[in-house]
């Protein structure tokens, strides 16, 4: 079955990208009444972040989110297989001259978990050395095809188990940290920091990585537009950061992240159980 959704995804790509969105996007919407468990977490997610919100407005989000992951998950087809020229076209930058005024100091890239986060760290691989974490597939098949496309121009991926001192290393080295800190981890190295007045764990890497390494932090969202394609726009780097404390720093960060989730609510990672782990004596959301 996986290689079947991998064959799909290659010849897929040699369509337009804009018909590729639609596809996607109208998948999604089938996908949003066929995966139970993920159309139920959004909910939950969305009724903890917005307990205000009309119910049609968060379902509405809830459908859209899932038309724009899987718009997202259709253009790997076009970033693990497609010619440099076709993602140079697909993802525009703004904003980059505030990476590029790092050059040959450590940096880091604060990334939090929206739709086109992929396309952007294959875009950049085409501009510097880009390194990541990520969390090993079980599935051996799809381990591979990850592997291979996202360092298919040379990027470096690092397994999550190897803690960050790997991420240390490739930040000694100079390459471009892309870091994704803002899903549930865990208990461990995570504090609880309210997103959008809940609280949630979330690991203090961000503050921790920049105190080891002396790397400026610079902020980095993608966005999907509305026909397909993606704009990644960098922040100029985070002054005074890291700050007093990893607990001031990690609010601060999740700060960030509400600000750019109330402007594309439907792009950010709703599927993801962000409220798994709880505070002690509290019950679970899921």
């Amino acid at each position: 079955m996986t290689r079947l959704a991998l064959a799909f995804l290659w010849l897929l790509r040699m369509f337009p990208q804009r018909v590729i969105f639609h596809v996607g996007s109208a998948i999604g919407s089938v996908v949003f009444w066929l995966i139970r468990e993920r159309r139920r977490v959004t909910r939950i997610n969305l009724a903890k972040c917005f307990p205000d919100m009309p119910p049609a407005e968060r379902e509405r989000i809830a459908r859209g989110h899932m038309r724009a992951f899987c718009a997202a998950l259709f253009d790997h087809g076009t970033l693990w297989w497609s010619s440099r020229e076709r993602i140079v076209r697909l993802v525009r930058f703004e904003g980059l001259e505030h990476l590029r005024a790092l050059d040959g100091k450590p940096v880091i890239i604060f990334t939090p978990h929206f739709v086109g986060l992929d396309a952007t760290l294959q875009r950049l691989s085409l501009e510097m050395p880009v390194a990541m974490m990520y969390a090993r597939q079980k599935n051996p098949v799809m381990e591979r095809a990850l592997y291979k496309g996202r360092t298919r121009f040379g990027g470096h991926m690092y397994q999550r188990t190897g803690g960050i001192k790997e991420g240390l290393r490739a930040i000694a080295a100079l390459e471009r940290f892309y870091y994704l800190p803002d899903l549930d981890y865990g208990p461990k190295r995570s504090i609880f920091v309210p997103f959008f007045g809940v609280p949630a764990a979330t690991v203090t890497g961000l503050s921790y990585i920049a105190r080891s390494s002396g790397a400026a932090v610079v902020p980095c969202v993608t966005r999907m537009l509305p026909d397909g394609g993606y704009v990644a726009r960098f922040w100029p780097a985070w002054r005074d950061f890291p700050g007093a404390s990893d607990e001031a720093d990690t609010r601060r960060m999740v700060a960030f992240i509400e600000e750019r989730v109330l402007e594309m609510p439907e792009q950010y990672w709703w599927l993801h159980k962000r409220f798994k782990t709880r505070p002690p004596g509290e019950a679970r959301f899921y």
